[in-house]
């Protein structure tokens, strides 16, 4: 599913679009609308009755209101008064525009009664069905057409057509907005990091046809309020042009950039508020430390590959007390290789050693039934490549996990999605890598030379999401196929089966398990252990039946994208599912969305906030999800390999234990969410979820979490002095706070 790049339209929409000195508004957000499954022409005017239709949300996909795995048609129908008042106001009155946030898959919208955008075509069109979910919408009318009720009530009506899975508005809030002078005026910003400081480049461009003559100032203030510095200027800009202004900032501590622009012409403001990247993970230790899981399992006579996650100034020699018959260790790449037959549990104990000083953990490899005992760590391709995907670029994020550190943290798998394949099968029909993987033997003989693993990607359709050869009918070939290239982890897409499921016409939940049963069998017959992921987006409840099936991870949603509705609407949605999780058998809400994103060639930063980047990785630990980078590796920052190389973070998302994180508190926009810890201690996650910041004190005793001894920060790695069992912690809006409590 590739994306479309909107990214300045959702930028706007995070501004404050106010006029301080007008009480009238620049937009109207459209929250709420009337809803109906089926399909009705009459359902487009705005004199129909709609009074007897249920009221939703807009910004969330109707699945999650009730109509749980409907697809097919439906329709929005939403009710807005647009005030004389805002024409009136306006200085260039052009443009009435509406934002429609993602659709899923395809629309036609009305504005009482006339067409006014449509994205995608339904099945009944002439050139038949095409879904653009990943669109963002947004169209526009002219002030003056007659469609228009200024003055009064208008009707915005929606018809969506849902192919599969999740389906309706869902991405962010739909709203309506007269585009005004101040409106052409794009301000945008980016970060370029070094070792101890950024430097914030501000660009003002102007998109009319028109100068834009203003004041634009920017402040600089401290978490708490204080203002560190400030800077003030009249500025004229010609049409077409950008002015460029720079901000030089700390990376040791958090400070916040308010950008405010106010047009003269209009006396209307827009403004921004930036948080600069800030680094909480002190840094590594030169002493080794020992990271990532602390138990390992594979099948009787399955390859064993494991590079022990060591962090320190290299070389760095290891050692192995206990180490069983059949395993090896390369002792100054402390990799681990070899074959056990026989079932039960290996103990050993791992030293790691360098000038400094050294390190010991107790590691143990279970041979058995369960693969996959902690959540798999690693890189996939989709959501920075999507299907631009080559060997080249494949090989450049491993080797940059490799030059980064991010191996001496966990990150092992290094996953190629779809678009890996050949324009079609052979004459024996197996399905070979298409040009721009030339040899995917020689790929994995690399990979596992670093002591890495790699991953693919397929569908029981006849075709995948992107269109290529899927493994409907040749199953077992395939499975067979990526045996004998070394594949260690296989992500499995419902994509491209929706077909065969419709042509059957069975609905029920033996269906849905029918083709993750078919390749079940035939992964399970191979040499080598591989990782079965299953992604089909948490139909009929996958997390009920994933593991009958030797599931060790299933997503439970639709994809995610990089914004904070996104990764809001999923990452505190899983809160029910914590019975399904274990040692072997994951919830995976979809990969990380932090670093440089775009699902294409064209890539840009995550448009998620640095705390809303601090939430995600906090969230994604304590619900034991797969720590899947989606993220060009060898372009990562230092902001962002703080993030994904915290030991102390990564521990609890690799503790053996295997619990998922519960809620626990969800009151006044604020979640708790609290993970049980192997050595009896308890990860607690403090979130704030509304637009402010702010500080809250932790109830410890009214959640039941008293007698312990020692409150540890995991982001800063410090011990938390506490003169009671209560605890006032400041909150950024959309961030968090990350505790052990023991």
């Amino acid at each position: 599913m590739k994306l479309r790049n909107a990214y300045s339209f959702i930028l706007a929409l995070t501004l404050l679009l106010c006029n301080c000195s007008n009480p009238i508004p620049r937009f109207l957000a459209l929250s709420d609308a009337k809803f109906s499954t089926g399909d009705n022409p009459e359902w487009k005017t705005a004199e129909f009755d709609d009074s007897q239709w249920r009221t939703i949300k807009t910004g969330t996909i109707w699945d999650r209101q009730g109509y749980a795995d409907y697809d097919g048609f439906a329709w929005y129908r939403i009710r807005f008064d647009l005030p004389h008042e805002m024409l009136d106001n306006s200085y260039l009155k052009e443009q009435l525009q509406f934002y429609l946030a993602k659709i899923d898959d395809a629309d036609e919208t009305y504005l009482n009664g006339k067409l006014i955008g449509k994205t995608g075509s339904f099945p009944n069109d002439p050139d038949g069905y095409v879904t653009r979910h990943f669109e963002e919408r947004t169209y526009s009318v002219p002030v003056d057409d007659p469609s228009i009720h200024w003055g009064g009530e208008n009707i915005l009506a929606i018809r969506v057509y849902d192919d599969n899975r999740e389906g309706g508005i869902c991405g962010g809030m739909p709203t309506v907005r007269l585009i005004d002078l101040i409106d052409k005026l794009e301000m945008s910003y980016s970060f370029e990091e070094g070792e101890t400081s950024n430097m914030c480049t501000i660009r003002l461009v102007n998109n009319a046809q028109e100068p834009q003559v203003g004041k634009f100032s920017y402040t600089i203030r401290e978490t708490n309020g204080s203002k560190v510095s400030d800077r003030h200027e009249t500025i004229t800009i010609k049409p077409n042009e950008t002015i460029v202004r720079t901000v030089k900032t700390p990376m040791d501590e958090r400070l916040a950039i308010h950008l405010v622009y106010k047009d003269s012409k209009t006396g209307k403001t827009t403004e921004k508020r930036i948080v600069a990247p800030y680094i909480l993970t002190p840094p590594a230790p030169d002493a080794p430390r020992i990271n990532g899981p602390k138990v390992y399992g594979v099948r009787p006579g399955s390859p064993v590959i494991f590079r022990i996650p060591t962090s320190g100034q290299k070389p760095i020699d290891f050692e192995i007390h206990n180490l069983p018959v059949g395993l090896t260790l390369d002792a100054e790449g402390g990799i681990i290789r070899g074959t056990l037959f026989d079932r039960g549990e290996y103990r050993m104990t791992i030293t790691a050693k360098n000038r400094f000083g050294s390190d010991k953990r107790e590691f143990t490899v279970k041979v058995g039934d369960l693969i996959a005992l902690t959540p798999p760590m690693g890189w996939n391709s989709w959501n920075c490549w999507g299907g631009s995907v080559t060997d080249e670029k494949v090989r450049s994020s491993a080797q940059a996990m490799l030059d980064k550190g991010l191996v001496d943290y966990g990150y092992a798998y290094v996953n190629i999605d779809d678009a890996w394949q050949a324009k079609q099968r052979s004459g024996n029909g197996i399905l070979n890598p298409g040009p721009h993987f030339p040899d995917m033997l020689d790929l994995s003989d690399w990979l596992h030379g670093e002591g890495l693993k790699m991953g693919i990607y397929s569908s029981p359709g006849p075709y995948t999401c992107d269109h290529h050869e899927g493994s409907y009918g040749y199953e077992k070939l395939d499975a067979e196929t990526y045996a004998a290239w070394g594949v260690d982890y296989l992500k499995y897409d419902w994509c491209g089966y929706d077909q065969i499921f419709a042509r059957e016409g069975i609905y029920s939940r033996k269906a849905f398990i029918k083709p993750y049963e078919l390749m079940r069998k035939y992964l399970r017959a191979q040499p080598r252990d591989i990782v079965y992921s299953l992604c089909q987006y948490g139909m009929d409840n996958v997390w009920e039946w994933g593991a009958d099936v030797d599931g060790n991870c299933w997503r439970t949603t639709g994809d995610i994208v990089d914004t904070w509705e996104s990764m809001k609407e999923i990452g505190f949605n899983q809160d029910k599912l914590y019975p399904y999780a274990g040692p072997g058998r994951w919830n995976d809400p979809d990969m990380l969305i932090v670093g440089m994103v775009g699902w294409s060639n064209n890539l840009r930063p995550t448009r998620l906030t640095v705390d809303e980047q601090y939430t995600h990785i906090t969230l994604w630990s304590l619900l034991s999800a797969p720590f899947l980078l989606g993220c060009d590796v060898s372009r990562i920052g230092p902001f962002t390999l703080s993030l994904l190389t915290n030991s102390e973070v990564i521990d609890v998302n690799q503790d053996a234990l295997g619990r998922q994180a519960q809620r626990v508190y969800d009151q006044d926009d604020i979640q708790i969410w609290v993970k049980e810890l192997e050595n009896g201690a308890k990860a607690v996650g403090i979130f704030n979820l509304s637009e402010e910041d702010c500080t809250f004190d932790i109830p410890f005793a009214k959640l039941g979490l008293t007698g312990f001894k020692t409150v540890r920060d995991l982001w800063r790695q410090v011990d938390v002095k506490m003169k009671s069992e209560k605890l006032e912690v400041f909150l950024p809006t959309h961030g968090c706070a990350f505790y052990t409590i023991h």
